[in-house]
């Protein structure tokens, strides 16, 4: 994981570089912003990558000598199928809609934001899912 830190690092650097000439060049503000926050973000990324690193143990990644095999097995916990996120976007274009046409159109999308966020939140507590 310390190399997608460095790599990170690097690549903000290189953002921030690159935003400094496109400002003073260009003088056009919306890139220009674009290209800060691009930078914002790299460095994020790339700090809490570094930082866990000294927290978890070497991948094979980190390994120069390391083979591909080296990083066989287990990768986690990946979460199997679930319908909530489709009850968030629903609710969320319902929502975004309530801009355009109205505010009282908030009073219906909130409760289906509010019903797919509890399923999403508790979705491993019932079911078939829930021994896992």
């Amino acid at each position: 994981m310390k190399i997608q830190g460095k790599m990170f690092i690097w690549l903000s650097v290189f953002v921030l570089v690159m935003a400094i000439v496109y400002g003073l060049w260009s003088k056009e503000p919306a890139g220009t912003t674009a290209l800060f926050l691009a930078f914002g973000l790299c460095i994020m990324v790339g700090y809490y990558l570094a930082f866990t690193a000294r927290r978890v143990d070497a991948g094979a990644q980190d390994n120069e000598n390391a083979e591909v095999s080296d990083d066989a097995g287990e990768l986690g916990f990946f979460s199997p199928h679930s319908w909530q996120p489709l009850s968030l976007a629903f609710g969320g274009a319902l929502a975004f809609l309530g801009v355009v046409f109205g505010w009282w159109l908030l009073y219906f999308s909130l409760p289906v934001i509010f019903v797919g966020l509890f399923g999403w939140v508790f979705e491993y507590y019932h079911g078939e899912n829930r021994t896992q």
